[in-house]
């Protein structure tokens, strides 16, 4: 007969995975022990591999978690009845928002997939390039001839997504400004640059 799932069962996953991504963003994937991660989560070497049967495992649910809340929270920030430009704002200010306590999810996505299988590059991948169209495809709405005599927009969306991923490296909450604000500064930077560029 099978197991049953505990009723806490979807409450102590996330709890792993959030343990998880804080040892493999402090100690690095090689170093980051199945040991070392269950005693960080407060539970049992025997039941973590009841969730996770390997490293690879886990690191491939920290990332696919990650980036599903993340493409979540961009459709739900998406307004397709606004003009371009706040559009983009709304989207770029989600994604930061998204952002916000998960740098270690960041750092495991960023620095951890190495490892993982071809299909669950393939399935990652697939989420990552579903997010990247959205701006993409917005972007090209501000400057359709983006693409006119050279491919650009790519490199243009790319760009932007520089400026977002790669906040956590110099971000402080008690910093000069918000998370809002860097929103609206990386925004305004992609607007005025995409008008120059063709």
């Amino acid at each position: 007969m099978a197991r049953t799932r505990a009723v806490d069962f979807e409450e102590k996953q996330r709890g792993i995975l959030s343990s998880a991504a804080a040892v493999f963003a402090e100690m690095g994937m090689e170093k980051a022990s199945m040991s070392l991660i269950a005693s960080h989560s407060n539970v049992s070497k025997a039941l973590l591999y009841h969730y996770y049967p390997s490293k690879d495992a886990l690191i491939f649910d920290i990332v696919r978690t990650h980036l599903s809340e993340l493409e979540e929270a961009i459709e739900a920030a998406d307004r397709t009845d606004v003009a371009p430009q706040d559009r983009l704002r709304l989207l770029v200010k989600a994604v930061l928002a998204n952002y916000e306590g998960r740098d270690n999810e960041h750092k495991v996505q960023l620095n951890g997939t190495s490892a993982l299988s071809e299909p669950q590059l393939a399935e990652l991948q697939a989420i990552e390039r579903q997010i990247v169209k959205r701006f993409s495809g917005v972007i090209r709405d501000i400057n359709p001839d983006l693409n006119k005599d050279r491919p650009l927009l790519m490199p243009v969306t790319m760009s932007l997504f520089g400026m977002m991923n790669w906040v956590y490296m110099w971000f402080r909450p008690n910093g000069p400004i918000t998370r809002d604000e860097y929103a609206d500064i990386a925004t305004t930077l992609i607007l005025e640059g995409v008008k120059a560029v063709s």
